[in-house]
């Protein structure tokens, strides 16, 4: 037999995917709405540690990461770039264009997939900024929800790992909460585990709230174990309590399929147990992760078998695919929760993940039988001293410099580096990686000023950092900067402020709108309806006047500004002007179905109920429908007199009496 050593190496995966698409240009200045919030009478009966941690530092907003909202759900047979890590055991593929995502890992031997691969990449709008797809293993840092990297790139580079063969090292700058993190995926040689080394670095002055979570899908068909007889049930009511494991109101939860709604069940792993959770189908094989002691969280999510939890599972994927569920490990108990990090300190651990095979009779027979056997099949063939001996033998070659690289994720890092001078062993963020939009701010940096375009043209992110903040409160006091100045200064909750700096902005702006659309959510938020209207309407006016032509930035910002003025006047029971602003929008605009839905929206304001049957007989899709929202429902509910939601529109993640 020839005994393959470990490697690393280039390859190419095509699936079917739906283009990403252009970000949407309008800084987002109020979170995205969150669905992982608990009821506040919850909260009295939680271990006090737990209690802190669900209120420490919650995100004030995405910025200064921008929303993904521009794909659609056309797909096409498409090449994207992988990353393979394999010995004679395991093949793991890796996506670094989409977070480093573990797409696939196959246990040669058997030929079984280990995970549930998606054959298809449709995103769907579950990141905290919008784009995020189903399946594999995603690394989740930032906060509570799927990271904003889900649909970015990482760098990544080979390694030498601590057994002298290639390691995989994935690195990136989160920016919700500014650090730096890295993945390092070891496949030891004859190992089945796939070792993953995990570090989050804080190297600010400061304290820093963190989150991780590590997602693994597995198909549905399956029972989970996990060491615990005790989990915390979260379901989409925001209803947070204790349950018993396996059975809840008389059914057995560690059956996927058997629940009917959408729930998270967040085991209570008792200290001093071996962390581990498993899926395994009904022959008893399956996956297995484990770790050393640190992330001491483990959960499952489930779709349910009700009609809202089927319609998102093929929304997800393609018919005949199959559905899913996440086994997921994670620094806390729950994923409401941020833990703090020190300044200039460091968390860092070992995951591993690899093949189960249990007696079928045991792993589907009583609960402490069952979860004994998965124990001690794990224990034969990974003993929890081997993981703890894996994490001392990688912890020194975390700091090893990257050799070749294999591919190039973000330049916010080395613009980070370069203003800080930070220095992280192990994760170079290179000058090289700097691009266009990192340009105007290292001429801030440099010069002081914030650069005034060149050209008309949308504006390009904006920085909100105190550091960056500081530095445009002393910059110039030219338009642009005034504008991303109000952006920081929002963020950071200076409302007031953010305001006088977008209305001196506005005074001698050669483009008005952003200032005008700034200035229109401010009243909005406020609760002046009928100022926020007129100001969208003025500042959707300017941007088609200003706009220079039909190409993707100059749509993409034509759509998101029509997309908010037209909410606004709605709001303002103004759907006239609302159809105006609608019939201004390019025709390719109106006939995606999150604007197809805006047009049943104003028709159910004109009072033409019929047009807005029409619309929903006619029939489409919002590619961007954020998890939870129930708005295709009410609209029909609203616009019918009652009538059953049909099939194609009930997203419904929760009993519709609640």
């Amino acid at each position: 037999m020839v005994i393959v050593k470990t490697t690393v190496r280039r390859d190419v995966l095509t699936l079917p995917a739906a283009p990403l698409g252009p970000e949407n240009p309008l800084p987002p200045l109020r979170p995205l709405r969150e669905v992982h919030r608990p009821d506040e009478r919850d909260k009295q009966d939680l271990p006090r540690d737990m209690a802190r941690q669900l209120g420490h530092e919650p995100l004030r907003s995405i910025l200064p990461v921008r929303v993904l909202d521009g794909y659609g759900r056309e797909r096409t047979e498409t090449e994207l770039d992988t990353l393979v890590i394999e010995n004679d055991r395991l093949r793991a593929t890796v996506l670094p264009g989409y977070g480093g995502r573990v797409h696939s890992l196959l246990h040669k031997p058997t030929g079984r997939e280990l995970l549930y691969r998606n054959p298809v990449l449709q995103p769907a709008g579950f990141a905290l900024n919008g784009a995020w797809f189903s399946g594999g293993v995603e690394w989740n840092i930032g906060a509570t929800g799927h990271t904003t990297l889900s649909c970015a790139p990482v760098h990544a580079a080979a390694v030498t790992a601590p057994d002298g063969g290639p390691m995989l090292r994935l690195w990136e700058w989160e920016r919700l909460r500014d650090l730096p993190f890295q993945v390092d995926l070891w496949l030891p040689e004859d190992s089945d585990f796939l070792h993953v080394g995990v570090r989050v670095r804080n190297p600010h002055e400061k304290p820093a709230p963190v989150y991780w979570w590590s997602n693994i899908a597995v198909p549905e068909e399956c029972r989970v174990l996990v060491p615990a007889d005790e989990a915390w049930r979260f379901t989409y009511t925001g209803g947070l309590r204790k349950v018993p494991v396996p059975e809840v109101e008389g059914v057995d939860r560690t059956y996927p399929e058997r629940g009917e709604h959408p729930a998270d069940y967040f085991y209570d792993v008792p200290d001093g147990a071996r962390r581990w959770i498993a899926a395994v189908d009904e022959d008893g094989h399956g996956v297995v992760q484990t770790s050393t002691d640190l992330p001491r969280g483990r959960k499952l999510f489930v779709w349910g078998s009700g009609r809202g939890g089927r319609r998102w599972q093929r929304w997800l994927t393609e018919p005949g695919a199959g559905g899913y569920a996440e086994i997921q490990s994670g620094l806390a108990r729950t994923q409401l929760e941020h833990v703090r990090l020190d300044a200039e300190a460091e968390f860092s651990w070992l995951e591993s993940y690899g093949p189960i095979a249990a007696r079928p009779d045991r792993a589907h027979g009583d609960w402490r039988g069952a979860r004994d056997e998965v124990a001690a099949r794990l224990a034969d063939a990974l003993p929890r001293e081997a993981v703890d001996a894996a994490y001392e033998a990688w912890l020194p070659h975390a700091d090893a410099e990257p050799g070749e690289r294999l591919a190039t994720g973000s330049g916010w890092g080395a613009l980070e580096v370069l203003r800080a001078g930070h220095k992280l062993p192990g994760t170079p963020f290179e000058e090289s990686t700097l691009g266009p939009e990192q340009t105007p701010w290292l001429e801030l940096l440099r010069t002081g000023a914030v650069p005034e375009p060149r050209k008309v043209a949308p504006p390009g992110p904006t920085l909100v950092s105190r550091h960056w903040r500081d530095m445009l409160e002393t910059a110039p006091a030219r338009p642009l900067t005034e504008y991303h100045l109000g952006v920081a200064q929002w963020h950071a909750g200076d409302r007031a402020q953010a305001v006088r700096s977008w209305e001196r902005g506005l005074e001698l702006a050669p483009s008005r709108w952003p200032l005008l659309r700034c200035l229109a959510f401010a009243d909005q938020e406020e609760g002046h309806g009928e100022r926020a209207a007129d100001r969208y309407a003025e500042a959707f006016d300017d941007l088609c006047q200003e706009r220079r032509d039909d190409g993707v930035a100059w749509t993409a910002a034509t759509a998101a500004l029509g997309r908010e003025a037209i909410t606004a006047l709605l709001a303002a029971d103004r759907p006239e002007a609302a159809r105006e602003v609608w019939r201004r929008l390019h025709h390719t605009t109106r006939e995606e179905g999150r604007f197809r839905l805006l047009d049943a929206r104003i028709c159910y304001a004109e009072g033409d109920l019929a047009a807005v049957r029409a619309v929903f007989d006619e029939g489409f899709e919002v590619a961007d429908l954020r998890e939870g929202a129930e708005i295709l429902g009410e609209l029909w509910t609203a616009a019918t007199g009652g009538e059953p939601v049909p099939e194609r529109y009930d997203f419904r993640m929760r009993p519709p009496a609640e």
